[in-house]
Order: C-alpha cells, then sequence, then structure tokens
C-alpha cells in the first residue's frame, strides 16, 4: 500500500476536436491497462450491442453523463483515475467545443501533459491550433500529439510526416519545449498499450510506455523557495505549550532546517528551526510536499503571509497583470470588487484596464474590441486592496496563478495567469 501512495503521479489532460476519438482513447488506456471492473465492460459490451455495433464501444466508458452520450460529446471536464506498476495517472478529459474553453482552461491547468487529439484524415485544424496555444499559455510542460484513425487512412506513413511537420511549424510560434508524435488507432488499439504491426515504419514508443516514462520530475520549480503560510498551529497540550507552527504546502524551491528566511509582505526575518509532519521531522522540504515550518524566532506570521529565502524573493505588489479566461456569462464589469484568491491569501481587487482581447482562432491580438464574453482569453491590469507575493506564471505555477471570484454569487468568474 506504501508503494502505491509513493508513486510518482503524473496528470494529464485530453484535448481535440468533437469526433478525434479523445473518448475512444481513454476507454482503450482504461480497458488495456485493466483498470475497469468486470461489471463495466459488460455494461460497455451490451450498450455496444444495443447500437448494433460489431465491436465494443470503448468510448461509453468515459462519456458518462446521460446528456453527453445522448448528443455523443464530452461536455464537462471528467476526472479519470487508473494506474500500471509504474505509476499513477489522473486524466482530465475536456471538450473540444469553442464554446468550452473555460472547461479546458480548468481541466489543463495543473497537469504536467497535454495529449492532442488530431484525425489523421483531417489533419491539423482551427481546434488543434486553439488547445495547443491554451496548452502553451497554461505552460504545460510536454506536449503528446497523437495522431488517431491511423486505420482509416491505410496506416500511411506519408499522412503522419505531413501532420507531424505542419504542426512542428505552428509550434515554433508557441512556448512549448517538449513535443512527441505518436501514430495511434484508439479504436484498434494500434500503439496505445501494444506496439502495432501495421505501422512497422514508427520506431517510437507506444502511448501508454511514453505516459510511465516521461520525465516530470522537473516540472515543479526547484530554485525559488516559496512557502505560502496555510495554517498557523498553536497545540493547547503542554507537552508543546511553546509550539508555534506554520503549515502549508511547497510552493516552489528547497527549505533546509537552519535556512534563512523572510516573511512576506511583513519582511520580517529568521531562520528554520525544524520541518515536521505527521510522520515526524525533516531535514529537507520541496514542492508538493505539505509540511509545518517552526521559526527560531517568534515572529508575527498569519494565513497568506509567505515564508520565502532571504537572497531570493517573489515581487511584492499591488499592481497585477495577467493573462485571463472569463468563465462567466456575465462579463466583467470595470469598478466592481471581486474576490482574488492567490495561493493561500484572499484579498480584493478591481479591474482596472483590458489591454487586449486574444482570437483564440486566429491566435491575434484585438485591441479595439475590448467587451469580454464568457470564455475570452484577454491580457487584464487588476489593482488588489493588499499586496501579493508574486511571480510570473512561466516561472511558477502555483505563485503564478489566481482566480476571481464574484462575492455576491460565490462563483469563480475567472483565473489568471500572472505575466
Amino acid at each position: 500500500m506504501n508503494d502505491y501512495l509513493n508513486m510518482e503521479l503524473l496528470r494529464f489532460t485530453t484535448a481535440g476536436s468533437v469526433d478525434d476519438g479523445k473518448s475512444t482513447l481513454i476507454g482503450r488506456l482504461l480497458y488495456d491497462s485493466k483498470s475497469i471492473f468486470e461489471d463495466q465492460l459488460a455494461a460497455v459490451k451490451s450498450s455496444s450491442e444495443r447500437k448494433g455495433l460489431d465491436y465494443v464501444d470503448l468510448s461509453l466508458l468515459t462519456d458518462g453523463l446521460k446528456a453527453e452520450r445522448e448528443q455523443g460529446i464530452t461536455i464537462d471536464v471528467a476526472y479519470r483515475y487508473f494506474a500500471t506498476p509504474k505509476r499513477k495517472f489522473i486524466i482530465a478529459d475536456t471538450p473540444g467545443h469553442i464554446q468550452y474553453t473555460r472547461n479546458m482552461v480548468t481541466g489543463a491547468s495543473t497537469a504536467n501533459m497535454a495529449l492532442i487529439l488530431i484525425d489523421a484524415r483531417h489533419g491539423v485544424v482551427e481546434q488543434t491550433l486553439r488547445h495547443s496555444y491554451i496548452a502553451s499559455l497554461l505552460r504545460i510542460p510536454h506536449l503528446t500529439v497523437c495522431v488517431n484513425k491511423m486505420d482509416l487512412v491505410n496506416y500511411d506513413k506519408s499522412v503522419f510526416d505531413k501532420i507531424t511537420s505542419d504542426f512542428r511549424a505552428f509550434a515554433s510560434k508557441l512556448d512549448v519545449k517538449d513535443i512527441t508524435f505518436i501514430p495511434i488507432s484508439a479504436l484498434h488499439g494500434d500503439n496505445v498499450v501494444e506496439r502495432s504491426p501495421n505501422m512497422p515504419w514508427y520506431g517510437g514508443s507506444t502511448l501508454m510506455y511514453h505516459l510511465e516514462t516521461v520525465h516530470i520530475g522537473s516540472d515543479q520549480n526547484h530554485i525559488d523557495a516559496r512557502f505560502p503560510v496555510q495554517y498557523v498551529i498553536r497545540p493547547h497540550a503542554k507537552e508543546y505549550h511553546d509550539y508555534r507552527g506554520y503549515a502549508g504546502r511547497v510552493a516552489g524551491g528547497i527549505f533546509r532546517k537552519g535556512d534563512e528566511i523572510v516573511v512576506l509582505p511583513s519582511g520580517l526575518q529568521s531562520r528554520i528551526k525544524s520541518i515536521d509532519t505527521y510522520d515526524g521531522a525533516l531535514s529537507e522540504a520541496f514542492p508538493p510536499m505539505s509540511v509545518t515550518i517552526t521559526l527560531e524566532d517568534d515572529i508575527d506570521v498569519s494565513r497568506g503571509d509567505m515564508i520565502v529565502k532571504i537572497n531570493n524573493q517573489p515581487r511584492v505588489a499591488q499592481d497585477v497583470e495577467c493573462m485571463m479566461c472569463w468563465f462567466n456569462p456575465k462579463s466583467p464589469v470595470m469598478s466592481t470588487k471581486y474576490i482574488l484568491m492567490h495561493t493561500t491569501k484572499e484579498v480584493r481587487a478591481v479591474i482596472k484596464e483590458i489591454v487586449y482581447k486574444v482570437d483564440i482562432n486566429t491566435l491575434t491580438r484585438n485591441e479595439q474590441e475590448k467587451e469580454i464574453k464568457m470564455n475570452d482569453i484577454f491580457r487584464v491590469r487588476l489593482r488588489t486592496t493588499a499586496p501579493l507575493c508574486m511571480d510570473s506564471y512561466a516561472k511558477n505555477r502555483n505563485t503564478g496563478s489566481l482566480i476571481l471570484i464574484d462575492p455576491a454569487t460565490n462563483e469563480t468568474v475567472a483565473a489568471g495567469m500572472i505575466i
């Protein structure tokens, strides 16, 4: 059991146009990795027979909502969990339509990898470009392009090569470091878990092998030490009478016992006395560990403060510029005070200026038309009531992201990536 808990976790998101076969691919991964129960499989087999199909429709494993099944599409973000002996996986299955851009942003925000599906018959289409742009905007470190339905183009190498070169030409404009291309047929299982005898010309790894072995250890920022304080621990027990610890999750860098630190925004300095966990004390802590830090000096630290190293500090400011995706049917109102959540800090914020809107189909900037609707992506300047300790999203996805909440309805109206 302990081995399972300590296994590395890969989060990945799937994206592609409608009918590119995302649900079938996820169904195939779950089926071939033996991550589904007998009764689930039996239900899918009988559904496939009722539909008059002569094969098992694995997409039915994931399209669980009735509305989705009726329309044959994925609507909401669905999270699937499965594991192999090498790794645990969380899949964020997101819809492909333009009107669900916000769902893709939500599902992809914590992903290590984006799986982008391309229909071999249609090649690189507008949806492909849009999803790739969002993946690069969200700084997803690894991009895997699965060219699906190779069985419908007779497993032709030239089709795969053309799609690869078309996509590379577009991706050169994006900030994506690691791109892998895999030709597959999700329906027949070619190159998904098992190597395909139909594509001897392809020398790369199968999708499952790639998911199990892609290096994600360096995806976290281990350079800039950031510890947002979530909770102050003061036990009222006799043996811990003087204990004062600061609990939270390491958002970047490595903290060690004895390190000189500074607490922001106050600027008070101290040293780390101990790093405690439920299982005992540690000599060091790094992302994404949850720990309690105690300090040598009794200084004022509260929830929303950030513990950082003296010689490496984030920007502390009340003016924030970020790229934002709008989630709400109501457009943003310039003078309205929204609740802004950033790491463990909650402040009020107003939208000062919309700099430009991104035309998500042509990926160009629109500086004239600035009316923001649901699913729009735009650059914005915010002003907060109290200073935030922030890094750029490109540097640290934890300390570089924020959300806006409407105080009247408590709905999350936007997610932002700090520039």
